[in-house]
């Protein structure tokens, strides 16, 4: 069992191989194990000793494979989410969500830092501020097996240098909206005319982000209470002029949740893993100023706590249900489950990379080496997950991000042993898998088993 289990790992990190080249990829395979035995603080050496590779090989050729080595952190996202999505159906919905998030550095000599407004940490009075770097994240958003709860699986990833930063380097400054942009449309490119559903905050939820897109993408988010709104343009019979592009104005979202007029509406709703019964309004009009000409499905819901009456959301496609549009929107939470998972058990703000290049690619590896912990244990892995015996929380049914981390811990204990032996033998070239019966020796990457 726990050679099969092992098997899996190497299976799915075979996916990555044909990325990087022969001496890479095991290096890649000795820092990647490493990443996930360590303990404490999270760092390139440390992977280096946590697999006794310390003292084998120089560790400047693994510091080398983030600063100079000829891999691109987007073909590892984009070969994870082709064979996810190569394990549904061809009409099934991608589902994704993107957001960003800050991990605090210090050091003159890092690359990218810069003075970033915590969002967590603020209140509308109090604003509170970070120094370190800001990730611009989008995750696709999948089912897994072992847990009732959705799971974001990061992809791809950009980081933010805010303007102060740019001015100072002479470089151009690009916004978190402009970046999450860029990601859609690469991942528009790789998925071509599949049904792909994008979940955002209000902060992604603008014109930015929304102008261009594919008509495939929908967009689903929350919008502003005095949002300009307008109905359908009537059919123009004159002979001459431009037809138009907008309707008659209809009052905005927070008139509408005030005017008595209109009732609310009830429904039952799965949201943040309860069943809720949600009041509601909801209309179809013109959001012109972010969607342009397309008609939006707006969904005004009561808040019966805090000091916000109400909520708007929004979706580009018109066809869904309010209640489908609540359920969607609140997918959006597992990507901050994720940033929680990452940076407490996985070390994603921890590396002590400097130069651009490092700084660019170590972050990212991290992440997409927690998707690829997923997805290996989504398959079989979690049927024998390690779980201590905690007698008094017996109502524990879903596995969590710790559970993944210990179960590898105890399957690559082994592996790390094998690659220390390789490293000393000085044969890196080669993947060291022939005791082990996989399928990792194959040129081309194999296909595992789906989650």
């Amino acid at each position: 069992m726990a050679e099969a289990i092992l098997a899996e790992f190497l299976d799915v990190a075979q996916v990555l191989r044909p990325a990087f080249s022969a001496a890479s990829f095991l290096n890649v395979l000795v820092v990647m194990v490493g990443w996930v035995l360590m303990h404490d603080r999270h760092a390139i050496t440390g992977a280096l000793v946590a697999t006794d590779v310390a003292g084998r090989r120089h560790h400047a050729a693994f510091h080398r494979l983030f600063s100079r080595a000829r891999w691109e952190p987007d073909e590892l996202g984009r070969r994870l989410l082709l064979w996810l999505v190569s394990q549904a159906s061809a009409e099934a919905t991608v589902r994704l969500a993107v957001d960003d998030t800050i991990t605090p550095k210090k050091g003159p000599d890092v690359w990218g830092l810069g003075t970033h407004l915590d969002p967590v940490h603020s209140t509308r009075r109090h604003r509170v501020f970070c120094f370190g770097h800001c990730w611009v994240v989008l995750a696709v958003v999948v089912r897994v097996p072992f847990s009732s709860r959705y799971w974001a699986l990061p992809i791809l990833f950009r980081l933010y240098r805010n303007k102060k930063a740019c001015r100072r380097k002479d470089r151009p400054y690009r916004k978190k909206t402009e970046l999450a942009h860029e990601m859609l449309l690469l991942v528009g490119g790789w998925l071509g005319s599949r049904r792909i559903e994008v979940t955002a905050d209000s902060g992604y939820c603008n014109s930015t982000v929304a102008e261009g897109l594919p008509h495939n993408f929908v967009l689903l988010g929350r919008m502003r209470d005095d949002a300009v709104l307008t109905a359908a343009p009537e059919a123009s019979h004159a002979a001459r002029g431009r037809p138009r592009r907008r309707g008659q104005a209809i009052p905005k979202p927070a008139r509408i949740a005030r005017d008595g007029r209109r009732r609310w509406q009830t429904a039952k709703a799965h949201l943040y893993g309860k069943d809720t019964t949600v009041r509601f309004k909801t209309i179809c009009a013109q959001w012109y100023r972010v969607c342009g000409q397309r008609l939006v499905r707006i969904v005004i819901v009561q808040v019966s706590t805090g000091t916000v009456p109400f909520q708007v959301f929004f979706s580009t496609d018109p066809n869904l249900s309010p209640v489908d549009i609540l359920q969607g929107y609140a997918k959006r939470w597992s990507l901050e489950c994720t940033f929680f998972d990452l940076k407490q058990w996985f070390g994603f703000a921890d590396s002590s990379a400097r130069s651009q290049r490092a700084v660019e690619r170590t972050a990212p590896f991290v992440g997409l080496t927690f998707t690829a912990l997923v997805l290996w244990f989504g398959q079989s892995a979690w049927t024998a997950a390690v779980i201590p015996n905690r007698p008094w929380y017996r109502h524990k049914k879903n596995l969590s991000f710790a559970d993944i981390l210990r179960t590898a811990q105890a399957a690559l204990q082994p592996y790390a042993a094998f690659l220390a032996s390789a490293c000393g033998e000085g044969n890196l070239h080669e993947t060291p898998d022939a005791s082990l019966g996989s399928a990792s020796h194959r040129a081309e990457p194999a296909q595992p088993r789906a989650a």
